[in-house]
């Protein structure tokens, strides 16, 4: 679609760039905003709430002061084509950065008496705006304090683990000389954070200031920087060589939003979607606090040749914190794609498809098709006489529209799979290109809280249609739009030369919607099967996101169920077997300890009290390892597949498929959802 406008001013880039994006987003997104006051009131708490997460620098004078001047302004700049709010907070973080540089110099110059009995708020969001300077200094003062005691702590529990095993070559310190290192450390930490901060040049804040005004339309409206656009498509292209996670920067924080299947990541299995990387270090050398960076200065720490070390301390969903050993290794696409396997157990033989994303060739030259991949796994899985078939989509966000349309065919006769709407209330169905079916047998299908968008849609149809039993958690992601990208640079016209590059906005044109009415956005889609789920007791998913589109729906569309089970009898066999699981008993407990550990962001600076809550934590954490062991008489057997001539490749492959099969032997609700399948088969 072409944009119409012209330039707002000509010779002034940062003008004619929001002027161009207004223009695309009122254009083209399906629910275009009015510039008013409501909007200016979401730009001004979206930019504050990111400027200054932490609390640590912005006085509650300050944030007062904008609010009164700006708060209901900044419709009247865009409309402007002036940016006196962008400007006046800017300066004012500015200054308050270069205050705050002096505070934790003088503060790590002397020890800190680890015996006093007081405590620390880690929560961004549960922090007041301090009401002067010297709150401010005794906030950071905590944070400081809490930041050397979790590294000193750490440095005795190495000490400890020394003694007992008798290892002589970790040198044994004092509790004051491990204390003087740590803050040192500290010191070098916040020596590095404050140099970067100093490096974000003003484009660059201007670039997260539009990003923010994006973002007011919904969370995945987003305004990209030339760079970070050049980043997004080697992200998603996989051909680099790193770590194999994909990321996603929100709130000042590096959250992990997915692990290439195969990649270094996947096989070292301790790093995990939801994960927040909070800091990098090459090896051995000292971490680099990576809170604020710019989103490809982060990346490129990440990345890095094939082989080489990376370590990440992150954040996990229960706020615990791990250092995580990565060598780097070539991201091979090859391991996104469908792959099929065969499950034994006992006198049960299941089909199992896993599905990393719904990838598809756009230029038709001669690339991969999923739906395409997933019929040819589906027929040697039928070829084998398998009782049913598991499609897993846990972990899937997505992708090509048109590949779950052709997919969801392979396993109905004919009818829709999906109604899309767009600007203007316009809908249309889409339905099975094909008809007749290539598999008409048991199908379960596997979803999580990360299956989002495209996975939502499968899972969905043949949740209406009755034809497969869906099996997961709560929900899934509810992620029921889709986006395209734009060049705004496309708009200009020739006059304009000399502004490009402006940069890219991605933006929500269409709304997905069951063919039995209903969005999956918010909502998702919900298990006919619900298991327990470790992060239950957790708000997560879209409505988790800044300022999501609302869920609604529309007319149904006609359909034939297919209706081949008994869903209640199903039901409830797999409650009785759950109840009885030791297991899930245990990811039960653990989702109520996730939830109350999440809940408990205040952290004892009391040494010896810090300690016993980490040791208590540690203690509890040991009889989860139970969830984790592998499942007594289950047999997994890889489908054979077409090998290339590269020898090196096949043998990657084959290792992929090892640690595939190591892992799938661990999973309880695989394990179930084969249950199910042979509960659909009677």
């Amino acid at each position: 679609m072409a944009l119409v406008f012209c330039a707002y001013k000509k010779g002034e880039k940062n003008a004619t760039t929001i002027h161009v994006m207004m223009s695309a987003l009122e254009q083209v997104h399906m629910a275009p905003q009015s510039i008013d006051d409501k909007l200016s009131e979401k730009i001004f708490d979206l930019y504050l709430k990111r400027l200054d997460y932490s609390k640590k620098f912005l006085l509650k004078s300050d944030v007062e002061m904008l609010s009164k001047k700006y708060r209901h302004d900044i419709d009247d700049e865009i409309n402007r084509g002036t940016f006196e709010f962008f400007e006046e907070s800017d300066r004012i973080s500015e200054d308050r950065i270069k205050e705050t540089e002096s505070y934790y110099k003088d503060i790590l110059s002397k020890p800190f008496d680890f015996t006093i009995n007081e405590n620390v708020e880690t929560d961004g969001l549960k922090l007041k705006f301090c009401n002067s300077k010297e709150d401010l200094k005794e906030q950071w003062r905590k944070s400081l304090k809490e930041q050397v005691l979790s590294r000193l702590s750490s440095q005795m529990d190495v000490q400890e683990k020394a003694k007992e095993q008798k290892d002589t070559s970790v040198k044994v310190l004092s509790i004051a000389q491990m204390e003087e290192d740590a803050r040192k450390k500290t010191m070098k930490t916040y020596d590095d954070y404050f140099k970067r901060m100093s490096q974000w040049d003003k484009a660059e804040r201007f670039g997260a200031y539009l990003n923010c005004i994006a973002n007011t339309y919904d969370p995945h409206t987003e305004f990209f920087p030339p760079k970070e656009k050049e980043e997004f498509d080697i992200q998603m292209s996989g051909q680099f060589e790193g770590i194999g996670a994909q990321l996603q920067e929100k709130d000042g924080q590096i959250k992990v939003v997915d692990i290439v299947p195969g990649s270094a990541s996947y096989r070292q299995g301790q790093l995990k979607a939801g994960d927040i990387i909070l800091k990098v270090a090459q090896g051995k050398d000292e971490p680099v606090d990576i809170a604020n960076m710019r989103f490809d200065k982060v990346v490129s720490l990440i990345r890095g040749k094939k082989g080489t070390e990376v370590r990440l301390t992150v954040k996990k969903p229960d706020a615990s914190i791990s250092v995580i050993s990565i060598i780097r290794d070539k991201v091979v696409t090859e391991a996104t794609f469908a792959r099929s396997f065969i499950l034994n157990d006992h006198n049960k033989k299941v089909g199992y498809i896993l599905l990393p994303g719904f990838y598809s060739d756009m230029n038709r030259s001669g690339g991969r098709s999923c739906a395409e991949d997933v019929k040819k796994e589906v027929l040697k899985l039928k070829a084998e006489n398998v009782d049913g078939i598991v499609i897993d989509l846990r972990n899937n966000g997505g992708g090509f529209l048109e590949e779950v349309i052709k997919m969801g065919g392979l396993f109905i006769d004919k009818g829709p799979i999906v109604q899309v709407r767009g600007k203007g209330n316009f809908t249309r169905e889409h339905d099975d290109p094909n008809s007749g079916s290539i598999y008409d047998g048991p199908l379960a299908i596997m979803v999580n809280t990360n299956s989002a968008s495209a996975s939502e849609i499968l899972a969905a149809a043949m949740q209406d249609y009755k034809r497969a039993v869906i099996v997961g958690g709560k929900s899934t992601f509810g992620k029921g739009t889709v986006q395209n990208f734009f060049n705004l640079d496309d708009a200009l016209n020739g006059n304009d030369e000399s502004l490009k590059p402006l940069g890219s906005v991605k933006i929500t044109i269409q709304k997905f919607y069951r063919i039995s009415g209903g969005s999956t956005q918010l909502r998702g889609v919900i298990p006919d099967v619900i298991l327990p789920d470790p992060y239950s007791e957790l708000e997560t998913g879209e409505k988790d996101q800044d300022y999501p589109m609302p869920y609604d729906e529309i007319q149904a569309a006609k359909y034939t169920l297919s209706n081949s089970f008994n869903l209640a009898s199903i039901l409830s066999k797999s409650e009785k077997r759950t109840a009885k699981s030791n297991a899930f008993n245990l990811i039960r407990q653990q989702a109520i300890k996730i939830k109350n550990q999440k809940d408990k962001s205040i952290v004892n600076l009391n040494l010896e009290a810090f300690r016993a809550e980490q040791k208590a934590k540690k203690e509890e954490n040991k009889k989860f390892e139970a969830i984790s062991t592998p499942i007594a008489g289950l047999e997994i057997i890889p489908v054979k597949r077409e090998l290339s001539n590269d020898a090196v490749n096949d043998s990657t492959y084959i290792a992929q498929d090892k640690e595939r099969i190591k892992a799938l032997k661990k999973d309880n609700y695989l394990y179930e959802t084969m249950q199910i399948i042979e509960d659909m088969k009677k």
